[in-house]
């Protein structure tokens, strides 16, 4: 019998789902290997794929927290059925490493996002690079945002970023509240870029750079790039896959 195992978030409503899910899978043999069953919200699946980075395992999130764009809604009727027939979706995350005013070098691996965002009432001044090409020479605003596409929705779309398809290859940089260049819209980048962003006043306008949740102050500069030597395996109902709620979120944006 191929074992799951469940990983649960603190909350009520998690520990009831489990309660639930434990006694559904009994006695049912899944053909799936290495499964992982979490149940929470979006945050809680963050950690619990950065907890296991390394392996390869298949994540089926359910949803009890309250957007859930990772997870899948949760059917006690179906549950064994929606398992069982879930589509693999694999992504990987950006890694942020970020030099602080000390030289101090931090790592971190973003599954959404990677925002840097101002750390004092002075707006930051940053310029922005990917390789060896410019892309803005000095953006003053609260900050800027690399994000992918399975972090599309999230952040990126609250700043008015673009939605970016999941297979589309690309990264986002948007800006946060530019006031200078005021019409900067950002850019989209090709998900091999690296790219650079340098604080160009770190006395005056200190920064800190942020990978998903994981914060770094003082910083100087932040490398960001996709590591594609980390793949997650995450599994979506059928009729509810991670490219399908991308395009609803794509047309709500454009009626809207």
């Amino acid at each position: 019998m191929t074992k799951i195992q469940i990983i649960s978030d603190k909350n009520k409503k998690s520990l009831r789902f489990k309660k639930q899910i434990l006694k559904n899978i009994k006695f049912h043999n899944f053909k799936k290997e290495n499964l992982v069953v979490v149940i929470g919200g979006d945050g809680f699946m963050l950690n619990t794929l950065k907890k296991n980075k390394y392996s390869k395992k298949q994540f089926y999130g359910i949803n009890s927290g309250n957007y859930g764009f990772l997870m899948n809604k949760f059917s006690s009727k179906n549950f064994i059925k929606n398992l069982s027939k879930a589509n693999t979706v694999s992504i990987s995350p950006l890694e942020m490493i970020v030099k602080n005013k000390n030289n101090q070098i931090r790592k971190s691996i973003a599954i959404n996002e990677v925002s840097v965002l101002r750390q004092s009432r002075q707006a930051a001044s940053l310029s922005i690079k990917h390789g060896s090409r410019q892309i803005i020479k000095k953006l003053v605003s609260d900050g800027v945002l690399v994000s992918t596409p399975a972090g599309s929705t999230a952040y990126n779309l609250s700043v008015h970023g673009p939605i970016l398809s999941l297979h589309s290859k690309k990264l986002s940089i948007s800006p946060i509240s530019a006031f200078r260049p005021r019409r900067w819209k950002g850019k989209i980048v090709h998900d091999k870029s690296k790219i650079v962003i340098t604080n160009l006043n770190p006395s005056k306008r200190p920064i800190s750079a942020v990978a998903d949740n994981l914060e770094v102050r003082n910083a100087k500069s932040i490398t960001v790039k996709t590591n594609s030597k980390i793949k997650f395996n995450l599994l979506y109902d059928k009729n509810r896959s991670l490219q399908k709620k991308i395009k609803i979120e794509q047309i709500r944006k454009e009626t809207s």
